[in-house]
């Protein structure tokens, strides 16, 4: 399949566990599930295949999943038994796999492809939502376990590429990603404040969104919604592989906190 139109890449959360296949009488995941399912909508044609950068997945350097028909890792616990036979039998791409380390080793930044691990819930689970059918081959990218953001950021850049090679860059994480803050109410407002601050770093020109993405701790209330950054660092891949302004395409109060995705284009 021939593709010519630029592919954009995108900040989507991923929710909690398996949520969106699950009962959910609140409906607490209602919005976030239907914001997936507009994924394809939104995309300027088919992908010749998605990268999906998982927050659950850290390693020493970065790694891709490159086994022709990824398992699935069912990384989450207390879950009804039924959330352990979900199956998303989606082809992997051995070829973007290695095509990807090869980006970041050229760049100068150490990448591996690991042939036989599978795709966790912060893939599998928001995939099998927004493109249920299955037919697009998805593969996983690690985060560095170092966590550094302008790391993250130089790899986005350096993936930039595939992005005019049909690849659709997603990167799978959540806004706000304190366990204790979910469902209380004391952290609605502190959730608001990063939330505020985090749309305006994505919106501003790519010098400035850098810099100020590279000091996310120093945010109102940063450290409070990410205690640890494996959860927003995706976010920053995705706008490290944009030299435009990133837009805010998902907003919603989700357990109490504000919850948001992103396009950069």
């Amino acid at each position: 399949m021939t593709t010519t139109l630029r592919q954009p890449s995108l900040f989507i959360p991923h929710g909690g566990g398996p949520c969106f296949f699950m009962e959910d009488p609140a409906g607490n995941w209602t919005g976030m599930a239907a914001f997936l399912r507009t994924l394809a909508d939104r995309l300027p044609e088919r992908p010749r295949a998605v990268l999906v950068v998982s927050g659950h997945w850290e390693t020493r350097g970065f790694a891709f999943t490159g086994a022709a028909r990824p398992p699935l890792i069912y990384d989450y616990g207390g879950f009804p038994p039924h959330t352990y036979e979900l199956r998303y039998d989606v082809p992997g791409a051995p070829a973007l796999a290695a095509r990807g380390a090869a980006l970041l080793e050229a760049a100068g930044i150490a990448a591996q492809v690991d042939p036989a691990r599978g795709l966790d819930h912060g893939v599998f689970v928001p995939m099998k939502v927004a493109f249920p059918e299955a037919d697009i081959p998805v593969v996983e990218m690690s985060v560095d376990r170092d966590l550094d953001p302008a790391l993250h950021r130089a790899a986005g850049r350096a993936l930039a590429p595939l992005r005019d090679e049909g690849v659709l860059i997603v990167a799978s994480g959540m806004s706000f990603h304190n366990m204790r803050g979910y469902g209380d109410p004391r952290f609605t407002a502190p959730s608001e404040a990063f939330d505020a601050w985090l749309s305006d770093a994505v919106a501003a020109a790519p010098d400035a969104r850098g810099a100020a993405l590279d000091r996310w701790a120093d945010a109102p209330a940063g450290r409070l919604s990410h205690p640890r950054a494996e959860h927003l660092l995706p976010l920053i891949v995705a706008a490290g592989a944009s030299e435009a302004r990133g837009t805010r395409i998902y907003a919603e109060h989700v357990l109490e906190t504000a919850i948001s995705g992103f396009s950069f284009a």
